[in-house]
């Protein structure tokens, strides 16, 4: 804990110093923002031919947010989990162990102008998702290297660079990334929101999978490295209206990797009714997955949804309650089929069961 105090106040004082003159007049608590969650879960997992397992886990995110000044700002965040990128859960084990925690953002947020952002670092995934959805990038991906946003009208668009793999025996695997969509609204109480992207990675063939070696669903040689590339196109589109007085998003999302000659395709579709924010809102989504073997990285979706990686379909089927304005109450059912691809197709069940505590 007093290594954690220590660079957060290090890099507090590095953004005081480096604030232009013409913002001395506001004090360093008008510049600085923190923010911070605590999530606890119970989470049961039932998989066919496996023990079934119980276990606890939490989730503790720390972050800060500096204005340098009117058009830039520096982000900070610590996060549990390791060095996984696509989760900040802990596990309750090891015999009451010290947990570890890493440098979960560290990126810089500068508006050039009205319409365009730039970003550079540890960021937050700047792509669009319709619904949300983690076909293709885990909501708890944060990637590395640069993006630029646009938006303009109804338009908006996204271009990036971000380092995937550094090596030092072979060519660096990197993935471009590029995404543009218009929001229209229909009508006087609906907007659609619809688009098309392009992401491609550099140097997969032959090269072993991204984080700790795991294929996560992808197809591999008997040296358990890549045999395919990964240059996708997608496509996506997220209705938003009312249904009562409810919030009610209908959204669909679809990739597919043209270098893969079979497994390819992955598609998700699904409704969200409801939006817990406030004290005593409720939110319910529904969301059918299919994602097939070399569709996207397995590496980078979802590491919840059929155990994580792709070869996997089947449901997710989320609920949330606003206790007050600073806890809320969740879980989430997956109902999945796994390894069909591979020819061992079997059923795949988890429950998770959330309490989440917010201050900001």
């Amino acid at each position: 804990m007093k290594s954690i105090v220590t660079a957060i106040a290090a890099f507090a004082g590095l953004l005081l110093v480096s604030v232009p003159a013409s913002a001395q007049e506001e004090t360093w608590a008008d510049r600085i923002k923190l923010k911070g969650d605590v999530r606890l879960r119970h989470e049961r997992i039932d998989e066919d031919g496996e023990v079934e397992r119980a276990r606890m886990r939490f989730r503790t995110r720390f972050g800060l947010s500096a204005k340098v000044s009117d058009d830039l700002k520096l982000i900070f965040q610590l996060a549990t989990g390791g060095n996984n990128p696509v989760s900040t859960n802990q596990s309750f084990d090891s015999g009451f162990s010290t947990k570890d925690i890493g440098v979960d953002l560290a990126y810089v947020d500068w508006k050039i102008n009205d319409n365009l952002t730039f970003y550079g670092g540890k960021m937050k995934n700047p792509l669009y998702k319709a619904g949300g959805v983690p076909l293709i990038w885990d909501g708890d991906l944060n990637p590395e290297g640069f993006a630029m946003t646009f938006g303009k009208g109804n338009f908006f668009g996204t271009a990036g660079g971000f380092s995937a793999e550094e090596r030092s025996s072979a060519d660096d695997s990197l993935l471009y990334v590029l995404q543009a969509g218009l929001n229209v609204p229909v009508g006087d109480s609906m907007k659609l929101t619809a688009g098309a992207g392009y992401f491609a990675y550099t140097d997969t063939i032959g090269n072993s999978p991204f984080y700790n070696g795991s294929a996560k669903g992808n197809s591999v040689d008997i040296n358990g490295d890549y045999i395919y590339e990964y240059k996708n196109t997608e496509i996506f589109a997220q209705l938003d209206t009312k249904a009562g007085d409810w919030p009610l998003k209908i959204y669909a999302h679809a990739t597919r990797n043209s270098e893969a000659p079979t497994a390819d395709t992955g598609f998700a579709v699904g409704a969200k009714f409801g939006s817990a924010k406030k004290d005593g809102d409720m939110e319910f989504s529904w969301t059918y997955q299919d994602v097939e073997a070399d569709a996207v990285i397995g590496t980078f979706n979802d590491s919840d949804f059929g155990g994580g990686g792709t070869d996997s379909d089947g449901h997710m089927l989320k609920g949330k309650y606003a206790y007050s304005d600073r806890i809320f109450l969740g879980g989430t059912l997956f109902l999945n089929n796994v390894d069909m691809f591979q020819g061992t197709e079997h059923d795949y069940s988890r429950l998770q069961l959330d309490v989440e505590f917010k201050f900001k």
